[in-house]
């Protein structure tokens, strides 16, 4: 592979019509193999022992899984805030958490002492992250996509440590916002983890280390699917709003969520820029709509993606996803190389080079325990780990496929980073938000 230039925002703020980018070298090496640290690498008895004051904002499922994955990855952590739209999300959320600090023998666990969220601590509105950030050393996001671009651009700017789920935003100019904010945080001591959870399971770093190596020689192509059922819907009730109905289904309209591409699928497509080394692709196209999930209760998403990706040098990339109960699934990964494959979901390669991956005795590879477990040994070490260009570049992948597939147009790297399109609700506020209208390929323009 070819070591090629990408563009991420620059410096200069994009209200002055100046140029919001600047030219930065695609790094070549994965993020820090962080996740073998421990808090022996601590710089001092003193930073060890400090306890770190925690918050969830998103009181979900994912969110309730962080909680524990923080709290279970250093012992001198406490959570003490948590935020959500939803009071009532909030309510069972930490009722959860509280039920975890005794057996079920009543005696205490780990967790005992370390649940502390007092009621003025449990903030709920849309804005709820700005009193969770100021009341803690450790942010968790994990709330729906389309806040995440103001949640991180806040957290970064108070120099707090974040845990960042995918997708990190659902537009251009939402990325551009919060890759901004990653350049300038950037060697600043703050620490940045990333929810693409792949980028921390040992065995698929091992996976990816023997393609770097040369073990299937040089790469010729790439086929990833993400072919899942259907999630959850949290139905509908008379009393919501249009934009409480949204919000609490956020999964289907794509202004909350960036459609189920950049919400689920995303996994694969960082895997595949994993693969080139981090180097984005030209261009893609991409097509898809909606055939099995058509009732207005879903929203406005697809039910299905197809996309292209042209790396340059004749290397492309073929990349499918859906959401259909009843069809068959597949979640993997294979990479074409001249001497070899490598099937990087069941980490083995075959061709010149045989290996199979095999964790080792004793070791629990849990991928979403490793981010957290990387992420406080980072902060404890003093050398925090910083997956901000990761977590934009993967992010961008996947809304470049839903552009292309939208609009029916081969999309650029740069038109996609560079795109106009604000999906932002007119008013953030529990009242009206229609819906506009599903894509249609060749009529919905690119903006």
């Amino acid at each position: 592979m070819s070591s090629r230039s990408f563009e991420t925002p620059s410096a200069t703020s994009e209200s002055t019509g100046s140029s919001r980018r600047e030219i930065l070298r695609a790094a070549g090496a994965v993020t820090a193999l962080g996740a073998t640290a421990s808090l022996a690498g601590a710089s001092g008895q003193d930073d060890a022992t400090k306890i770190l004051r925690v918050g969830l904002v998103g009181c979900g499922g994912r969110g309730g899984g962080a909680v524990i994955n923080a709290l279970s990855a250093d012992p001198n952590t406490k959570l003490v805030a948590m935020g959500d739209a939803f009071s009532d999300r909030l309510e069972s959320k930490l009722q959860e958490f509280e039920g975890r600090m005794t057996d079920n023998d009543g005696n205490p666990t780990k967790f005992a002492g370390r649940i502390d969220v007092p009621a003025e601590n449990r903030i709920v509105g849309l804005d709820c992250h700005e009193k969770v950030v100021d009341l803690c050393d450790v942010v968790l996001f994990a709330s729906t996509p389309h806040f995440r671009p103001a949640q991180v651009v806040y957290a970064a700017k108070a120099g707090k440590h974040m845990f960042v789920e995918k997708p990190v935003a659902v537009d251009g100019p939402g990325l551009r916002k919060i890759w901004q904010a990653m350049n300038d945080v950037k060697g600043k001591g703050i620490a940045v983890v990333t929810g693409l959870c792949y980028r921390y399971q040992n065995a698929k770093r091992a996976t990816f280390q023997k393609i770097r190596e040369g073990a299937i020689g040089d790469i010729k192509a790439i086929e990833c699917s993400y072919d899942t059922g259907a999630l959850w819907h949290r139905g509908q009730k008379p009393e919501w709003t249009e934009m409480e109905t949204q919000l609490r289904n956020w999964l289907y309209y794509t202004w909350a969520s960036g459609d189920h591409v950049a919400e689920q699928a995303i996994h694969n497509l960082d895997k595949m820029i994993w693969a080139m080394d981090d180097q984005p692709p030209v261009s893609v196209k991409a097509q898809g709509g909606r055939i099995v999930r058509t009732e207005p209760k879903y929203g406005n998403v697809f039910d299905h993606f197809n996309a292209v990706f042209d790396f340059g040098s004749g290397v492309k990339a073929f990349f499918s996803c859906r959401q259909w109960n009843g069809a068959d699934r597949d979640v993997s990964d294979h990479v074409y190389g001249t001497k070899g494959i490598a099937h990087t979901q069941t980490h083995r390669i075959e061709g010149e080079t045989k290996w199979r991956w095999r964790t080792p005795e004793g070791m629990v590879d849990d991928m979403y325990q490793n981010e957290h477990d990387a992420m406080f040994a980072s902060i404890r070490a003093g050398k925090p780990i910083h997956d901000g260009d990761v977590m934009c570049r993967a992010t961008l992948l996947a809304l470049m496929v839903r552009m292309s597939a939208y609009s029916g147009k081969v999309i650029s790297w740069n038109q996609a980073l560079e795109s106009k399109e604000d999906l932002s609700p007119k008013k953030y506020e529990f009242g009206p938000n229609p819906v506009p209208p599903v894509a249609q390929p060749g009529v919905t323009p690119f903006v």
